[in-house]
């Protein structure tokens, strides 16, 4: 059997951030394997940010229902294997060599055939779908990884399809207009599907009611169907009561910040409730919802990381999600001195999401994270200066320097006194995961 690292390796070999659009590929790889993916329902998930907290949350209340629940989310933070989960816990290094060596010499045959060899997507994806198969699950939740109608997750049809807010992001790719993009996502609506829809614009709407008029499929809708009626900050998150398909839940402690997970977790319990048959006429039982949201986490999503001073990670990295961070951070933190690291790709919209940190950020460090992809230190400098001056950013050429330089900023500037100051780190997932393996030591 191949080692880990050697599964490692050759996965990225297929390189990490090639994209390659081809459904038939992935298609083809299925049918040679036996179409493991019509082994289990599934509730798939597509939209601009949210989508992992989300998936977790739906993962969370199913496994409190007693099911067997297969997880597939992107990217990663730490390891590979955080990508496929079986019953809330990544698979092991040994049950990921073993998925591959299953696998590597059908792709083989696959790649012969085609122009373009499978990309590292389309192996994890099939992976996981096999992982799953294998288990046996219950249910698997599934994240769309760009997209949705040409992704390869989209090869299951699934019973239950969840929307979180549709932004601009990936534009290269999906689209210059928001009705571009969730045109993009609404392929994932499948015949019958139920669709289980965030809050959109009249623009991003427009598409999915479209597709799941055209779909025969049933639509609920955040603000009419479901939706969060109370909002109470509490000691590590948040209460919340929430309108179901099925009447009230109250008394939900989510152990994270944010209006935005707060909206995440209205839809996991509508997503949960849409799959288990719950409606006008069928409450879940609502001591289970609470155990299964208490149990959440959603690592790199504010998550804090040390304190004095606090220091917290953030994986924003559109105009959109900054905003729900910047938010939350206003809203139930109220640091009074913040110094921010951020490091960026360099497809994104920076100038977008330096212009949402200014109002809240006392400090700016900017650097480089080890994405190939990364924005260049002096284009981001020179973006950050004209947006905060120059005497408010501090140039890193390395993650390791930059979180040093914060921590000194914080503590120089507020005379060593801890309390109501704070470092964030954002700008992207890879900026996230990058400060996690140095902080997390």
């Amino acid at each position: 059997m191949s080692s880990y690292d050697e599964v490692i390796a050759a996965l990225d070999g297929r390189g990490f951030t090639r994209m390659n659009f081809d459904m038939q590929k992935i298609r083809d790889l299925m049918d040679v394997l036996g179409s493991p993916q019509r082994a289990y329902p599934a509730i798939h998930l597509t939209g601009t940010n949210g989508k992992t907290s989300t998936a977790r949350m739906i993962d969370g209340l199913l496994r409190a229902h007693g099911l067997h629940t297969g997880r597939y989310t992107s990217p990663h933070l730490e390891t590979i294997r955080e990508r496929i989960s079986l019953d809330g816990e990544p698979v092991t290094e040994e049950q990921l060599a073993a998925t591959y060596d299953e696998i590597a010499p059908l792709a083989d045959l696959i790649d012969k055939q085609a122009a373009e060899p499978l990309t590292y997507f389309d192996m994890t994806t099939a992976m996981a779908f096999a992982t799953f198969a294998d288990a046996p699950v219950d249910i698997a939740v599934i994240e769309v990884g760009l997209g949705g109608e040409e992704d390869a997750t989209n090869v299951i049809d699934a019973g239950v399809c969840v929307i979180t807010p549709i932004g601009l992001d990936h534009t290269e790719w999906l689209g210059d207009t928001i009705e571009d993009i969730a045109w993009a996502k609404a392929g994932i609506i499948h015949k019958g599907a139920t669709v289980i829809s965030a809050l959109q614009t009249e623009e991003a709407m427009r598409p999915l009611l479209e597709r799941s008029a055209e779909m025969g499929a049933t639509v609920a809708r955040e603000g009419s169907e479901f939706g969060v009626v109370r909002r109470d900050q509490a000691v590590g998150g948040q209460l919340l009561a929430i309108q179901g398909l099925g009447g009230v839940y109250d008394e939900i402690f989510l152990p994270l910040f944010g209006a935005h997970q707060a909206q995440n977790a209205a839809l996991a319990l509508a997503a949960v409730e849409a799959f288990l048959g719950a409606g006008p006429e069928k409450q879940l039982n609502p001591e289970t919802i609470r155990e299964g949201f208490a149990t959440v986490d959603s690592p790199g999503r504010l998550e804090r990381v040390r304190s004095a001073p606090t220091i917290l990670l953030d994986g924003a990295h559109n105009p959109h999600g900054m905003a729900a961070t910047v938010t939350a951070l206003e809203e139930e933190f109220a640091f009074r001195h913040l110094v921010v690291v951020a490091a960026f790709l360099g497809d994104k919209d920076v100038e977008g999401i330096l212009a949402l940190l200014e109002p809240v950020t006392a400090r700016l460090v900017v650097t480089q994270n080890s994405s190939p992809r990364s924005m260049p230190l002096n284009e981001l400098s020179e973006l950050a200066i004209d947006i905060f001056g120059e005497d408010r950013v501090t140039v890193a050429e390395t993650m390791p320097d930059a979180i040093e330089e914060a921590v000194v900023l914080a503590e120089e500037d507020t005379n060593g006194e801890h309390s109501g100051v704070a470092v964030l780190i954002t700008g992207s997932v890879v900026t996230v995961a990058d400060a996690r393996k140095l902080l997390k030591k």
